[in-house]
């Protein structure tokens, strides 16, 4: 683990519970002073006076709706002006339980708005400050979902499949200019994530579920190890490395001046 005196300011969304909490607690304690993002403010304040009595960091709560234009303007806003802050955790996040055809389009939208245009827009917002200064980090928080199908999972494995994709190609933008970025795949995580889904979490098998708390010290694990793609459950780094160069040498036949000749109609 790193431990600094100071390490900038890190603004972690979805922090008032869960992974986002976890995160805000764990880098506190490595030195970063904190913006706490997320819709609650009394759960925002306990966080962050908790914080402040075992870290003496400095905590800064934003109360911000993620799935509305104006609380992502706001987040966006914060990250722009404040030259300090070194870190984004773009955590916040909502899943759905359903299919895309039973699904609630007002839950859609939102799940759409946090998961794919928030992370977006605030990535925009802090990577243009970072590549100023040349240096910084970017966490985006995607999901094992991202390279697996689930009939009851389409557009929730749509956003984090975007994430994954939108942190490959941004690392390609950015590293250059000596700004890191990690996406992070979580398994099915002990988060109150599932019961705002409307699953019933204590039927999952116990044997598919890790606890927040490893998943977020094995994140920032592979953090330090300057991991791109950090699954925490993965044991053999290998096994990505090979998942990855498989859909990099499509790269080849992706795009040419004519069709293949299966397509042929002669």
């Amino acid at each position: 683990m790193t431990v600094q005196d100071h390490a900038g300011y890190a603004l972690v969304t979805g922090a008032s519970e869960g992974i986002g909490a976890l995160y805000a607690e764990r880098l506190a304690a490595r030195g970063h002073d904190l913006v706490l993002v997320a819709r609650n403010r009394d759960k925002l304040e306990a966080l962050a006076a908790s914080i402040r009595q075992a870290t003496g960091r400095q905590v800064e709560v934003l109360p911000a709706d993620l799935s509305t234009r104006p609380g992502q303007a706001a987040v966006a806003e914060r990250l722009r002006a404040e030259p300090a802050i070194e870190m984004l955790v773009n955590n916040a996040g909502i899943s759905l339980s359903t299919g895309l055809v039973d699904a609630d389009p007002a839950r859609l939208s939102d799940m759409l708005a946090i998961n794919v245009d928030a992370l977006t827009l605030l990535s925009n917002a802090a990577a243009t400050g970072m590549v100023k200064r040349g240096h910084g980090t970017i966490i985006n928080i995607s999901s094992a979902m991202a390279v697996l199908h689930n009939p009851t999972s389409a557009a929730y494995s749509g956003t984090k499949a975007f994430v994954l994709t939108f942190t490959q190609a941004l690392d390609l933008e950015l590293r250059p200019h000596g700004v890191r970025v990690q996406a992070v795949l979580p398994g099915a995580t002990r988060t109150a994530i599932w019961e705002k889904a409307g699953v019933d979490m204590e039927k999952m098998p116990t044997s598919i579920l890790m606890d927040a708390t490893e998943l977020v010290d094995a994140a920032l694990a592979g953090l330090d190890q300057g991991e791109l793609v950090t699954i925490p459950s993965l044991p053999d780094p290998e096994e990505w490395a090979r998942f990855d160069a498989a859909r990099q040498s499509l790269s080849r036949f992706v795009s040419r001046d004519s069709a293949a000749p299966r397509y042929s109609q002669g």
